[in-house]
């Protein structure tokens, strides 16, 4: 049996869930799948049901303004001449929430989006790219990369210097990838269309990796109602697996000394804090604390499983905490 199974097979208690009477009710009340209000019981205790109700609201639209085009200052202006109201976000380098706008242009038709002067995305989404904070000499791996939100974050870190090779298994998202990448300038991006574990059979390394996982995309519940009931709770133990994989790829592929930061657009410990415990206890991985942010600590035990205390240094954004999409962070270095 392998490493990964072998884990699975340690913490598959974290997948036993049988919903209380009070979780059937909060699901029935808010259209949720018993199973998950279950968790959300354990994960918020007496808030679950402002989490619950949260995400019955759109999310704040959100930008990041793309400074190998713009100055930030320039974009403002340009933006308010068309009638849009900008607010800084205090704790993010380069992103603003969209206060105000007007009925047209819509945010994705400005002759400044075109031009590649600001790309679309969650608050929360560009979170991780900032922890990694790559630098102008790195050579960086982005392991899941389209629609390239992240990618192009990290070349705009990288003053589109050093070397980032993106990798898309899916030719059909590998389309919006190249435009995004196109339309936003950037110029140090190596594009491999494969499945990223297919990397393990070259001789590549890389001093810094960003794994935003392939996830069951349970933040993303305010933006998208149907994820309420997407997920089976044998799905979401398949996510994991798959999780566990990609991890394990990316300490193979990190150089030693190197950073990994792990990201999802996920609230579930399945796909968060047990597969950077798989890191951290299995691989021998050290969680670096992530400070800074708005956000809640990783979840250090959850469904009667104690998972290793360093977890507690990845962070968690939430809707009805920090009015951005759900979201776990880890930043984690090969020893």
């Amino acid at each position: 049996m392998s490493t990964i199974e072998n884990y699975i097979k340690k913490y598959d208690k974290v997948f036993e869930i049988s919903p209380s009477l009070k979780a059937i009710e909060l699901s029935r009340k808010y259209g949720f799948l018993d199973y998950m209000v279950e968790r959300y019981l354990h994960i918020f205790r007496h808030e679950a049901e402002d989490f619950l109700y949260s995400c019955n609201f759109p999310l704040k639209k959100s930008i990041r303004c793309n400074t190998l085009k713009i100055d930030c200052n320039e974009l403002e202006s340009r933006m308010e001449q068309k009638g849009f109201k900008l607010e800084k976000v205090s704790w993010l380098k380069h992103g603003y929430i969209v206060k105000k706008a007007p009925p047209k242009p819509s945010l994705g038709a400005t002759l400044e989006y075109l031009q590649g002067y600001y790309y679309i995305q969650g608050l929360a989404s560009m979170v991780p790219a900032y922890v990694l904070n790559p630098s102008s000499s790195d050579t960086v791996l982005d392991m899941a990369a389209a629609p390239g939100g992240k990618t192009t974050q990290l070349s705009q870190i990288m003053n589109n210097e050093g070397l980032i090779v993106a990798v898309e298994k899916s030719r059909l998202r590998v389309t919006s990838l190249l435009s995004n990448i196109s339309r936003l300038g950037v110029r140090n991006v190596l594009l491999l269309r494969s499945d990223v574990r297919t990397l393990e059979k070259t001789t590549l390394s890389f001093d810094k990796i960003l794994l935003d996982a392939p996830c069951s995309g349970e933040g993303l519940i305010p933006e998208d109602q149907s994820r309420k009931t997407k997920t089976s709770l044998d799905e979401l133990k398949h996510f994991s697996f798959t999780q566990l994989q990609l991890i394990y790829t990316a300490y193979k592929l990190l150089k030693k000394g190197g950073e990994l930061v792990y990201s999802t657009c996920s609230i579930a410990p399945e796909e968060d804090e047990m597969i950077v415990n798989f890191a951290i206890e299995e691989l021998g991985m050290k969680a670096i604390k992530i400070s800074g942010y708005p956000a809640e600590n990783g979840i250090v035990e959850y469904n009667g499983v104690s998972f290793n205390e360093e977890v507690s240094n990845c962070i968690r954004l939430y809707p009805h905490k920090n009015g951005t999409e759900g979201f776990f962070i880890c930043h984690l270095k090969k020893c």
